[in-house]
């Protein structure tokens, strides 16, 4: 574990792409310096063992306490000590665990592990960035649109948007996403997607947590609120690129481009 004196002496400067809050300490992802551990007392581990140093981290994500990296080399999980390879050396955008289930976004489709190997499981000739796993549907965000698996139907419905979509919620039973423009794209509940823009923000991607949706966006964090029938932003956090967010606790932890990473109260 590094000291506070052998902290990077410029990790305030670095920018930061991803953070996870676990138990006892945060991990966050930068651009171009690696994954780090950093503990209570804010002292600062570089998580480098195991990784090609010139892999660069599109997210970080925290299933059943195991820390995963999803990268343009593959997707890394780390035992303690160092990252293993979980399986897939193609590039991964995103990973979540589902019961018994593994699920990755990648450069090639989506794909699934319930045992130990994986499998091609939706689009295979599309890059995938983002999903969203229901009892009844399995929604996927790729570099066309939107396709949307209906497992009671067992159909398929492609939503070519003429444009990548790079991350999804859901708001208030709306389907959120953000678009590789900068736009929110709000589904009608019909088939449709509206593509809204906020003025000069532009929206890196959606998230949920606990019971609230953010924007993480260039100009800061902000709030998806629904007021007069319309899907709008509220200010949570301004002055600074915001890339991902976390929570743990009533802590909002927040990776910036230029300030760190930043942690507000939500109890406050």
């Amino acid at each position: 574990m590094q000291t506070e004196t052998s902290r990077p002496w410029n990790w305030l400067l670095f920018p930061f792409s991803s953070v996870k809050a676990g138990s006892d300490c945060l991990f966050a992802a930068s651009v171009g310096h690696g994954i780090y551990q950093i503990d209570a007392e804010g002292s600062w581990e570089k998580l480098e063992l195991g990784m090609d140093s010139s892999a660069h981290v599109n997210r970080l994500q925290l299933q059943h306490e195991l820390l995963h990296a999803c990268t343009s080399s593959g997707l890394y999980e780390w035992n303690g000590e160092a990252w293993e390879n979980d399986g897939l050396t193609i590039p991964c955008y995103q990973y979540r665990k589902i019961g018994g289930s593994s699920y990755a976004a990648t450069e090639y489709g989506l794909w699934s592990k319930a045992s130990s190997r994986w499998e091609q499981i939706a689009c295979e000739n599309k890059k995938v960035f983002d999903f969203i796993n229901l009892p009844q549907y399995l929604i996927i965000a790729h570099e066309s649109g939107v396709s949307l698996y209906d497992r009671f139907m067992d159909e398929w419905a492609h939503f070519e948007l003429e444009t990548s979509v790079t991350s999804l919620a859901v708001f208030r039973g709306h389907l959120i996403g953000t678009s590789d423009k900068g736009e929110l794209l709000v589904g009608d509940k019909k088939g449709r997607f509206d593509r809204i823009r906020f003025g000069k923000p532009f929206i890196f991607s959606v998230l949920s947590k606990g019971n609230e949706v953010y924007a993480c966006t260039d100009r800061g964090l902000f709030q998806l609120a629904y007021i007069c029938n319309q899907v709008t932003l509220l200010s949570i956090k301004l002055g600074c690129p915001v890339t991902d967010i976390d929570m743990l606790d009533g802590n909002l932890y927040m990776a910036t481009l230029f300030q760190g990473i930043q942690t507000l109260n939500k109890d406050n």
